[in-house]
């Protein structure tokens, strides 16, 4: 059975969930591999203009990494190859040339943090939590530990990665970790409106807008400066662009070109 639903509604909104929940969409190969798939289906589909990433788990977004596996005899080479999926996953979700919204109804712990954290936006239901609870098993946060030093302050990153305590909700939103903290009666509707509006901009601007950021954001600032530069001169060159300062002068929604 499939371990990753994907269906695509007519806003242009792709969601993307992850339905394990007898491991707890505990990250393993298969599952991962399904996610990767999943989520290249939505960067080809010119009808998708955001995506959503959930979890058919009441309580739990993801568990992160497949211990089993990480404590089983196999070769470590191939242990070694096998890793290669969380990289991959990481560098997708940030070139996909689309928006990635989180919803993280349940606790969103180990690698699924980095998922999280991958990810352009987090919306969260209140009483879920976050964190990297690696090292109390004898393992430590390797793959996600880039991610969690690129968005949360030094400090408090190592206290997540070394204490193996998780955080709730409120504590990420102040952190910045997640954008929003919803109750669960409203989690689901406010993830739908903030797909809904993010689907209504530009998908080529938002395109080139993420592709900038993903290029840039490890770049010396002249250089992603000059880079950015250009990214612009080739915006004002879109019809989407006079298009949407025409709607705006004229006080009516734009019509999108996407060229």
């Amino acid at each position: 059975m499939s371990l990753v639903r994907y269906e695509v509604e007519g806003d242009g909104v792709a969601f993307v969930t992850l339905d394990s929940p007898d491991t707890r969409n505990a990250l393993s190969d298969a599952l991962l591999d399904e996610l990767i798939a999943a989520l290249e289906d939505a960067g080809c589909d010119p009808d998708v203009r955001v995506v959503v990433l959930g979890s058919s788990h009441d309580r739990v977004f993801s568990a992160g990494g497949d211990l089993k596996a990480f404590a089983s005899d196999a070769p470590t080479i191939d242990k070694y190859a096998g890793l290669d999926r969380f990289p991959r996953l990481y560098r997708l979700i940030g070139s996909l040339g689309k928006p990635v919204i989180c919803a993280a109804g349940g606790d969103v712990l180990a690698g699924s943090f980095g998922v999280a954290l991958a990810c352009d936006l987090v919306v969260a239901r209140e009483g879920v939590r976050f964190g990297c609870p690696e090292i109390n098993v004898g393992v430590f946060p390797f793959m996600i530990s880039a991610l969690i030093y690129r968005n949360v302050p030094r400090m408090r990153a190592n206290q997540l990665m070394m204490l193996g305590e998780p955080i709730d909700a409120a504590e990420a939103e102040r952190l910045d970790i997640v954008n929003a903290v919803v109750p669960a009666d409203e989690f689901d509707a406010t993830v739908r409106d903030w797909a809904g509006r993010i689907a209504r901009k530009s998908p080529l601007l938002m395109r080139l807008g993420k592709d900038a950021i993903d290029a840039t954001r490890d770049m010396a600032l002249p250089d992603a400066l000059s880079s950015l530069q250009s990214q612009l001169a080739l915006a004002f060159t879109t019809e989407d662009i006079k298009e949407g300062v025409a709607a705006f002068r004229e006080k009516r929604d734009p019509i999108w070109r996407m060229r």
